[in-house]
């Protein structure tokens, strides 16, 4: 019989790992599309630390990685799943469980047994003590318990990358709202400088208005044009105390203003990053590994399933003392009793359900690896978007920067045009206006240079 377990446990052992040998992992390409370099090297061996040379916006970083909320329950699913694998180790060992009882039992008089009990004890009743321990083990012959010890070693290794993927989304949130609110500040001291200019503009148009060399539309249309910067100015100043209360959001505190003495224009943005290959950056996304290891907690609950199908072998003993009178229960060895069993039990009538659970068992798992496949695809196309982001906007940052010269050099040029009478005023009023919305844009290209 022993030998014939032996060699079932082979063939398990053997169906068990082709069952992970069947989990192939996704192909992904030799290399991102629009990556300028094939370097080894990767972005993702960079600590946040090092990536962010701001102080400001590490100190945010520091805040919300200690307090966010998202994060600390994170860590709590992490410390469950921890407690969880702990307890699947002890799977394989023995339940002990030890147990004390007393009983009394009133006889019949005109019961046989109440008159023997009479005739032998002198007493009406029989009294009962016994303690001792009990212990309990089923046989993982079909590698149900091995499979649970699995499935909770890949769910704890999943609830640790998840609490990575919650990480990185918070600094990468809190990062994206603190260049977010540094390009506030900069279309904000664009806006206020456009309304100083226009106000020199309109107090022109004014003088002329009143020494009758321009008409009352032209006086109406360059203080409509300097009412465009002066609108623009409460309204930026508005999104940047709801920025900064998202970022008191994401850092688990009240809303409230954020010190910053970075500025946009002076933020040092890393140049000589490579992506690496696929393969390499994918092996350190936590989203990607956590997917992996759902699919590996998926499979070992198959095994589970399947396992609950076949018959079970537990064994189970139990010994103490035992004795009808109290003060004779540890009369040893007189007292002692023990006695082991074992048992075979195999699903009968709810087959069909336990067959019902595989099958769904197995379906889930499938779903597993086609979210796993789902993922790498996603993972890599975010990675090919970076990049193409990263090598256009540079030259979208270019373009714009000379736009700004250029229009700079024609408000200058305007200006004086105008006050010698050799320009109106429409020409002034289109090349501020050209001029704001320039500036302001580029102020956006800027927060996406700093963040690609």
């Amino acid at each position: 019989m022993k030998k014939y377990l032996n060699y079932i446990k082979i063939l398990l052992l053997f169906v068990s790992v082709a069952s992970f040998a069947q989990q192939e992992k996704p192909t992904v390409p030799d290399a991102f599309r629009n990556a300028s370099s094939t370097d080894t090297t990767s972005i993702a061996d960079i600590q946040w630390k090092d990536f962010f040379v701001e102080k400001d916006l590490n100190t945010l970083i520091e805040t919300a990685l200690a307090k966010n909320n998202d994060l600390e329950i994170a860590q709590k699913n992490l410390e469950i799943a921890s407690l969880q694998f702990r307890q699947a180790k002890w799977g394989n060992v023995p339940q002990i469980n030890a147990f004390g009882n007393a009983s009394s039992t009133r006889l019949s008089e005109n019961s046989l047994n109440g008159r023997n009990t009479e005739q032998f004890t002198g007493q009406h009743h029989i009294d009962d003590f016994s303690t001792g321990l009990n212990l309990s083990w089923e046989a993982d012959i079909w590698g149900k318990i091995r499979n649970r010890k699995r499935s909770a070693r890949a769910n704890y290794q999943q609830s640790a990358e998840v609490k990575k993927a919650v990480q990185t989304a918070v600094v990468a949130n809190v990062s994206k709202g603190f260049y977010d609110l540094l390009m506030l500040d900069a279309q904000l001291q664009v806006a206020k400088e456009t309304l100083k200019l226009n106000d020199s503009s309109v107090f022109i148009v004014n003088l002329q208005y009143e020494s009758g060399q321009v008409t009352q539309l032209a006086k109406q249309q360059t203080e409509a044009q300097r009412l465009v910067a002066a609108q623009l100015i409460p309204q930026l100043e508005q999104h940047i105390i709801l920025q900064e209360n998202a970022l008191s959001l994401l850092s688990g505190s009240f809303p409230e203003a954020k010190e910053r003495s970075s500025r946009l224009n002076a933020i040092e943005v890393k140049s000589d990053l490579s992506a690496g290959i696929p393969a390499q950056l994918l092996s350190k996304r936590p989203d990607v590994k956590a997917a992996e290891l759902a699919l590996q907690a998926a499979n070992a609950n198959v095994g589970i399933a399947k396992a609950s199908l076949y018959p079970s072998i537990s064994i189970t003993a139990s010994g103490g003392v035992n004795a009808f009178e109290a003060d004779k229960l540890f009369n040893l060895p007189a007292s002692l009793f023990g006695t082991v069993a074992g048992g075979l039990t195999a699903p009968l009538l709810n087959g069909k359900r336990l067959r019902t659970q595989y099958e769904v068992a197995k379906l889930q798992r499938d779903q597993a690896g086609i979210q796993f496949r789902q993922t790498v695809l996603v993972a890599v196309g975010e990675v090919s978007s970076a990049l193409a982001k990263i090598e256009k906007q540079e030259r979208q940052f270019k373009v714009a920067s000379e736009r700004v010269a250029t229009l700079r050099q024609a408000i200058k040029n305007a200006n004086l045009l105008f006050k010698n009478g050799m320009a109106n005023y429409l020409e002034v009023i289109i090349a501020q206006g050209n001029l704001l919305e320039s500036r302001t844009r580029i102020g956006q290209y800027q927060k996406r240079k700093a963040l690609f």
